[in-house]
């Protein structure tokens, strides 16, 4: 049966390896098949889960949003304020993700009307973002959430050890895989990253579907904000700290190359199980955060020199894989 031309080796690959984790964690682990491990272990990520989804299709427009873990904390600092100040649960949810949106849009306007690099201007916001919440809240935190949120935080859906938080993630990700892989705009996003100029000569809208990028990402960051404040039942400003490296770990370990035009989706699915597999497996093992973020770092390492030596492997195995086949024919 020929392979979808959305699912490549790589893909197959890193969910194979995803796969082999799971099963040695069963075999050689007792806790690690319970019931609260695998709800502990969803559960924590969650709000990776949603950020790396814009964050994978922005690197393959050959953009990048540092500013996501800052974007995730200002929203669980607004989120606490407007629940602080009396205001109903879903009303706060909703400007709560009005307020993620615009500030996606303005790192859209800055990077696609001013033209500055997406870089540049995620690494100012990620500043910026966070300063605006220490400035709103400063040190202290929200703690007393209404019941439903923090309900939807800490338990699982009923029969299952499956966490309510990873559910917004579950519900978007399949209308998210159908429009990147199987509409005209999941096209076009490809065309950009594969070369800008090209897909702007061909009538592409280059900057508006860029700068929408920017507003998705923005707009995930502040769902991400209200699972986050839900999971941990407080809001602060220094939420999330550190997250943007292990979302983009997450994104270019699942085959998203950082030279644009060059992603899938089952890859980062399968990197994010593969993250959060290898993560619970030294937790359990009593390593500790320190070391974990030591091995997420180097497997953006590993993901970096993979992105730069598995394609130039791949085209030389197909020209000898040809050579040979042209020799057997002549041969006959």
């Amino acid at each position: 049966m020929k392979k979808p031309e959305w699912l490549s080796g790589w893909d197959t690959f890193i969910c194979a390896v995803a796969l082999l984790i799971l099963l040695l964690g069963l075999t050689l682990f007792d806790n690690f098949g319970s019931s609260f491990n695998i709800s502990q272990m969803i559960a924590g990520v969650s709000e990776k889960a949603l950020i790396v989804l814009p964050m994978m299709l922005l690197l393959i427009t050959r953009d990048i949003d540092l500013s996501v873990a800052s974007t995730l904390a200002l929203s669980s600092v607004i989120l606490g304020l407007l629940v602080q100040a009396g205001m109903p649960l879903w009303p706060a949810i909703a400007l709560t993700l009005v307020a993620g949106a615009l500030l996606g849009a303005f790192n859209g306007v800055m990077v696609t009307v001013f033209g500055l690099p997406s870089l540049v201007v995620t690494l100012g916001t990620m500043a910026m973002f966070r300063g605006i919440g220490y400035m709103l809240l400063g040190t202290n935190s929200v703690n007393v959430l209404p019941d439903s949120l923090l309900n939807f935080g800490f338990t699982n859906v009923p029969g299952v050890p499956i966490p309510w938080t990873i559910v917004p993630f579950l519900v978007i990700l399949p209308v998210f895989t159908v429009i990147v892989h199987r509409t005209i705009l999941g096209r076009r996003i490809f065309a950009i990253g594969g070369n800008p100029m090209t897909a702007l000569y061909s009538g592409i809208a280059v900057n508006q579907i860029r700068f929408g990028l920017f507003v998705f990402s923005g707009l995930i960051c502040s769902i991400a904000g209200v699972v986050y404040t839900a999971r941990l039942a407080n809001a602060r400003a220094n939420n999330a700290f550190g997250m943007e490296l292990e979302i983009i770990t997450i994104a270019m370990l699942g085959g998203v190359s950082v030279f644009g035009g060059k992603g899938g989706v089952v890859g980062v699915v399968g990197a994010l199980s593969l993250v959060a597999l290898i993560r619970n497996l030294m937790g359990i093992n009593g390593v500790g955060g320190d070391a974990q973020s030591t091995i997420v770092g180097a497997l953006l390492i590993l993901a970096l020199l993979a992105g730069r030596f598995v394609p130039a492997l791949s085209e030389r195995f197909q020209r000898f894989k040809a050579s040979r086949t042209a020799l057997g024919q002549d041969a006959t």
